[in-house]
């Protein structure tokens, strides 16, 4: 495995789509269609510097950045550290990239287990797919959470005016959402879902008051975009679903997750924490997101 460097930048090609992945936090900062018209976000910071950033070993925030293992306290930022680590290349090819990210001293300062986190991105036709998997090296169970944060262009190009954009989901999401409070952390109290029967009417109202999460979605699959052109997500192994921009933003984060913040009154250890997942020692857990650029209505 190469020593890369934070800015170091992988292409991949396809038939119908060209993508850049850098190296830092396995991120992909590109997204292009057959003529070169982005799909993705270009991480203006007027509006927000990332672009697709993974969320690892943590979604969401925790009370006072602080969460307890076996009675002591450990300090981790919001959505954790892998978005902010270094990768190194596994394998690479033309359309695909293998990137991992393993535990050293700096990491088990705040995260106290040995892991690795293999992300592979891999174009096919009009298609990206990203894997994520992680494997427990520690010799205890390890909690992990896991999230996809991509941001796309709103509106898409060729796709009309914003006001037309749409996400349709394969099935009613008619269960409650949750919003966050003031610290960043999951208010208990449910919101009616903003879905009318299987299609959400994107507006910036939406966003005055940050994210609309879904903490128990019915579908695992959904299409963003316009009659003309969209984008269809699938997330099959992600739980936990958020919608997130800001008022007059000109993008859309579509976030599957496994995990999420901390709720506003849990006070437990982290392995208690709601949606984290418990890797025994040795064991592997899957994580992965498509999105396919399709046109004509779904």
């Amino acid at each position: 495995m190469t020593a890369p460097a934070a800015t170091d930048l992988v292409t991949l090609v396809s038939d119908e789509l060209s993508a850049d992945v850098a190296l830092l936090g396995a991120e992909l900062v590109r997204l292009d269609d057959a003529v070169g018209q982005a799909l993705l976000w270009s991480g203006d910071a007027t509006w927000w510097a990332g672009r697709a950033p993974l969320l690892f070993p943590i979604v969401g925030g925790l009370a006072d950045d602080t969460f307890r293992h076996r009675g002591r306290a450990y300090t981790l930022p919001r959505h954790g550290f892998a978005r902010r680590s270094v990768f190194g290349l596994v394998e690479r090819g033309t359309a695909h990239v293998t990137l991992r990210l393993e535990d050293s001293e700096a990491t088990r300062a705040v995260w106290p287990f040995a892991f690795r986190l293999d992300v592979t991105h891999r174009l096919t036709g009009a298609r990206l797919e990203t894997v994520a998997e992680v494997t427990n090296h520690s010799d205890e169970a390890m909690p992990c959470a896991f999230g996809f944060h991509p941001a796309f262009r709103w509106p898409l190009p060729g796709a009309g005016g914003r006001s037309a954009h749409t996400i349709r989901f394969e099935t009613p999401e008619t269960a409650p959402i949750r919003r966050l409070d003031g610290r960043g952390l999951v208010d208990p109290t449910p919101r009616p879902s903003p879905v009318a029967a299987a299609i959400l009417a994107l507006d910036d109202q939406l966003f005055v008051e940050d994210a609309v999460i879904f903490d128990r979605p019915a579908s695992r699959r959904l299409r963003y975009g316009t009659g003309e052109i969209g984008l269809d997500i699938v997330f099959p192994d992600m739980p936990h679903l958020a919608l997130w921009s800001k008022p007059g933003a000109p993008f859309v984060c579509i976030e599957p997750w496994q995990g999420h913040a901390d709720p506003a009154d849990f006070t437990g250890e982290i392995v208690d924490k709601p949606g984290m997942v418990q890797l025994a020692p040795r064991a592997s857990r899957r994580f992965s997101m498509s999105v396919e650029l399709t046109f004509g209505q779904a």
